[in-house]
């Protein structure tokens, strides 16, 4: 399964609307990402991000869910016991 994840916009470059591109922060990992098919998407925002292309803009709270829910999961998968 594929997911898209939500990471804040650190920076912008290239204004060139097929190759913008920019920092993303993904909780303290930090990746380049194209951000061609957001072209309003600014410093500052959130983005869901799917093979490094971000594919839409989503508010911080929306962003925090994602969150809280891919933590969760973690969570879950860590009280699985181990295959032997």
């Amino acid at each position: 399964m594929c997911l898209a994840i939500p990471g804040r916009i650190l920076d912008v470059r290239d204004d060139e609307p097929i190759l913008r591109n920019g920092r993303v922060d993904f909780g303290g990992i930090i990746k380049q990402v194209s951000l061609a098919c957001v072209p309003e998407a600014r410093v500052g925002q959130y983005v869901l991000v799917h093979a490094g292309l971000a594919i839409n803009i989503v508010d911080e709270t929306e962003a925090q869910r994602v969150f809280d829910y891919i933590e969760t999961i973690g969570e879950l998968r860590e009280l699985e016991p181990e295959a032997t």
